[in-house]
């Protein structure tokens, strides 16, 4: 794997707090077009939530699926980043469109996060089946932590999540945006992300959990703080993609981003 990737760059774990500062810069840029991302994002994941809460396994898919699917969600936010300044703002229109020219290797992705979704999906329907309590009426994930209630569930349920999340996020941290950059195909994107991972391990886990605080705090704020939390985190990842691999005009104009 390690012959397929690109050349990776070893960065300090200071690095993500640079990618949110320059992820903050490209949000106050156009902030029309990543709010408008954002609140796509917010209003789905409320239907999603309103739709599951008789389905409390489902519930908790939806919870964890922002997560999963995160990456190829903000390939809007990845184009916005990468059109800065060459387009007329707001660009909402125009990242929509370098993300349908990308369509074919974006879709690739979305292939492999759904199967994994699904695979996700029935294994929490069977924990729920094992280890909830009949007694124990619809459930959430949320209500039997605070209840102290099904422990074993419960823990069941976040350390397989934790390894699902740690697995997606080790083969897309970057690969989205290099398929959204430039020609290359799935496996070299895959590759080059793992290699990233390898390469910076305590910088990438810093930058993990900035995205899971990111993300919750976007939940507690009754989903729709994730209307701005989710484009800051987008437009963050570009950046890492360029500090870590180089984006194709640094390539082209052989300095560092």
């Amino acid at each position: 794997m390690e012959e397929k990737a690109l050349a990776v760059r070893t960065v300090g774990i200071d690095a993500p707090l640079r990618w949110l500062r320059k992820g903050w810069e490209d949000l106050r840029y156009d902030p029309l077009s990543s709010l408008g991302f954002g609140v796509v994002f917010a209003i789905g994941g409320g239907l999603i939530v309103l739709a599951t809460l008789r389905a409390p396994h489902l519930m908790a898919v939806a919870f964890s699926g922002f997560f999963l699917l995160a990456p190829l969600l903000a390939a809007g936010l990845y184009a916005l980043s990468r059109l800065r300044g060459t387009v007329e703002r707001p660009a909402f229109f125009d990242a929509l469109a370098l993300v349908k020219a990308k369509k074919a290797s974006l879709a690739q992705v979305g292939l492999g996060l759904l199967l994994v979704m699904l695979v996700w999906e029935r294994f929490t329907a069977m924990l729920f089946a094992v280890f909830a309590s009949p007694e124990t009426a619809s459930p959430t994930i949320a209500a039997l932590i605070v209840s102290g209630e099904e422990w074993p569930l419960v823990v069941a349920w976040f350390v397989t999540g934790g390894l699902v999340a740690a697995g997606i996020f080790t083969v897309t941290v970057v690969s989205v945006p290099l398929l959204l950059d430039r020609d290359v195909d799935l496996f070299t994107a895959v590759a080059t992300s793992v290699q990233v991972v390898r390469t910076n391990p305590w910088p990438m886990a810093v930058w993990a959990a900035w995205i899971v605080g990111l993300t919750l705090l976007g939940y507690a704020l009754v989903l729709f703080g994730l209307a701005v939390t989710l484009p800051l985190l987008g437009h963050a990842t570009w950046h890492a993609y360029r500090e870590l691999v180089g984006d194709a005009s640094s390539q082209t104009a052989g300095s560092n981003p």
